[in-house]
């Protein structure tokens, strides 16, 4: 939540992310846990809560790519550069990426 810069952002996020895979693996491994109604519920916060962020990461990426875009082209390349205007990043998430590749490991 205190995260201020992109990179630290998508930290947090990937961070997140794992914490959330873990969570799933452990379910699995407890029927008892996994037919429990506020539990179920639970998952499916979290499963709308994970789509939403998704959601507003595509939604700034596609503004920042937008932003790049125009500091690049011509005219308002020129008002860019008057007013200072850098390029940004996107929020690119490799390591949520890996971790989508591999199964989550368990350990108790």
């Amino acid at each position: 939540m205190s995260a201020t810069s992109t990179t630290d952002k998508a930290q947090a996020e990937n961070a997140l992310t794992g914490t959330l895979k873990s969570l799933f693996a452990l379910s699995e491994a407890y029927p008892d846990l996994k037919a429990n109604t506020n539990f179920l519920e639970l998952q499916k916060e979290l499963t709308d809560t994970e789509d939403k962020v998704q959601a507003a990461r595509r939604f700034y990426n596609g503004n920042v790519r937008d932003l790049n875009i125009k500091i690049e082209s011509f005219p308002s390349n020129l008002i860019a550069n008057l007013f200072k205007f850098k390029k940004m990043d996107l929020f690119e998430l490799a390591e949520a990426e890996q971790a989508a590749k591999e199964p989550p490991k368990v350990e108790f």
